[in-house]
């Protein structure tokens, strides 16, 4: 569809509001994709103030930008008006130290160059990866960690702007963007039959919802560990099924909930899993660690537990 003359204007006047303006899904607190994420991440590590376009709350804005910037991807970032490019070029730009340097011009003056991370890599790690570099040629050992903490360890070409950290022996170059995030981190290889894998040990790293499985959590009930078990569910799905040990979620659940400590385990279920992960979600928010959620609910607590507990 071709871009209206009003559409045309309002995204002219918004990609001039500001010296940095992201079109994005959702906005700077709360982005609604994972690739708006990333570059909300970059951008608030480099610059002090940025605007964001939600994208989703005008159907004639998302399609208009595409068109008026001929790329067909959300989000978009504009520096001094100019278009830049999507998440993937933002990543490389960061990486190679080119977006700090358009962003110094542009907006935020000089950005202070990133300093090589602190990476501790064990002996176990060490090894594999010098066993592993046998067959690498010339490519060399990178690490990359995105936004959501996902890491990426392999051999490949350097990169402009890599930086190197050495430990146990093993050098291994980190792309600018991953620097801050990495710093501290600890590499492990854990040896298991049929093969291994590492273990990434990172102090940056936000606490995340951990998954449990219905025999997982059968056998910390009967080893009584020290847990609070919430059933989300509401009393007319409790009334069909329930499991003995769980606290409903209902106002006094809430109020013990609140009166927890920070630390201490919670395992949250419902009928499948999808209510209860938002649950845990929430009491993350709230600043507690250590939060499980029951993979598959009470219904896969019946399947594989509990035949007696009634399934519907």
């Amino acid at each position: 569809m071709p871009l209206s003359d009003a559409t045309k204007k309002q995204i002219d006047d918004l990609v001039h509001k500001a010296p940095v303006v992201l079109f994005m899904k959702g906005n700077r607190q709360f982005p609604q994709c994972g690739f708006s994420a990333q570059v909300v991440q970059i951008l608030g590590e480099l610059v002090p103030t940025f605007e964001t376009v939600n994208v989703l709350s005008d159907p004639a804005l998302r399609d208009g930008i595409k068109e008026y910037s001929s790329w067909p991807t959300i989000p978009q970032l504009y520096v001094k008006g100019q278009f830049v490019g999507g998440c993937d070029i933002v990543k490389e730009m960061h990486a190679s130290g080119e977006l700090e340097k358009l962003l110094g011009a542009s907006s935020a003056g000089t950005a202070a160059p990133p300093k090589a991370p602190s990476i501790v890599i064990t002996p176990a790690a060490a090894k594999a990866f010098k066993d592993a570099s046998a067959e690498a040629g010339d490519d060399v050992l990178r690490l990359e960690v995105d936004a959501q903490f996902a890491y990426e360890l392999f051999f490949g070409p350097p990169q402009a702007g890599d930086l190197e950290v050495t430990s146990a022996g093993v050098t291994v170059r980190v792309d600018r963007g991953s620097a801050a995030r990495a710093d501290g981190l600890r590499i492990d290889y854990v040896a298991q039959a049929g093969g291994g894998g590492f273990k990434m040990e990172n102090p940056n790293e936000p606490a995340r919802v951990k998954p449990l499985s219905p025999k997982d959590l059968k056998a910390m009930l009967d080893a009584k560990e020290k847990l609070v078990l919430f059933d989300v569910r509401p009393e007319s799905e409790r009334a069909l099924a329930k499991i003995a040990a769980a606290l409903p979620l209902d106002r006094e659940g809430v109020e013990k909930l609140a009166s927890l400590d920070r630390g201490d385990k919670l395992v949250f279920h419902c009928h499948h899993g999808v209510r209860s992960r938002g649950a845990a979600e929430q009491a993350l928010r709230e600043g507690f660690k250590n939060v499980y959620n029951l993979e598959g609910g009470i219904d896969a607590w019946s399947l594989v537990v509990d035949p007696s507990v009634k399934r519907y």
